[in-house]
């Protein structure tokens, strides 16, 4: 298939923590005791539509896009990496069917935990719950930038955006899915990459 791995579930829980918490050993070990492992091909639908969904997914490798349908189209809501976690928040959180999808755009590898699990744990570990809160609070931040940029900024602003904050998915996520994500035509964001706009 492409994406291989010789990873613990060990190493990926500090993967998961490092850049937001230091979780000592024996929380580690608890959050890794979640972890399930799963392969998935380029193109294979992670969440898909009209589902509860019951797990956030990390991926250690690949690229995932997520998107919804608006009037037959389909539209990029989000690309997440290497290092990113996806989910369908509203799904998961108030356990409503699932209508934000997810697709594997190249063959990944991916660590999923139950959402139920995780908060077991959260009440068990300070230093789980505290990943959990700052985890939450950055992926709030992400929320705001992205509902700022597409208010206050220039298609060629949200473009150089893009390519800051999420420079794998600019390299390697096909022009009609970015152009989708930045709300514009192909032809549009081949008119910025090219620097006619």
């Amino acid at each position: 298939m492409g994406a291989t791995s010789k990873k613990t579930a060990v190493e990926i829980a500090r993967e998961m923590t490092e850049r937001f918490v230091h979780l000592n050993d024996a929380d580690l070990q608890l959050l890794a005791s979640i972890l399930v492992r799963k392969e998935v091909k380029r193109g294979e639908i992670i969440i898909p539509d009209g589902v509860i969904c019951h797990d956030h997914i990390y991926i250690e490798k690949g690229l995932v896009r997520q998107y919804y349908y608006k009037n037959g189209h389909d539209v990029t809501e989000h690309f997440s990496t290497e290092g990113d976690t996806v989910m369908s928040i509203e799904s998961l959180y108030a356990g409503v069917t699932n209508h934000l999808l997810a697709e594997a755009l190249e063959p990944c590898i991916l660590w999923l935990h139950n959402y139920n699990k995780f908060i077991e744990l959260t009440e068990k570990s300070w230093g789980i719950a505290k990943y959990y809160r700052v985890f939450q609070e950055d992926d709030l931040i992400i929320t705001q930038h992205k509902a700022d940029a597409f208010r206050f900024e220039s298609s060629r602003e949200r473009y150089e955006r893009f390519v800051k904050e999420y420079p794998e998915a600019a390299k390697r996520a096909p022009l009609q899915h970015i152009a989708s994500y930045l709300l514009m035509t192909p032809e549009t964001l081949s008119r910025i990459r090219a620097g006619a706009v």
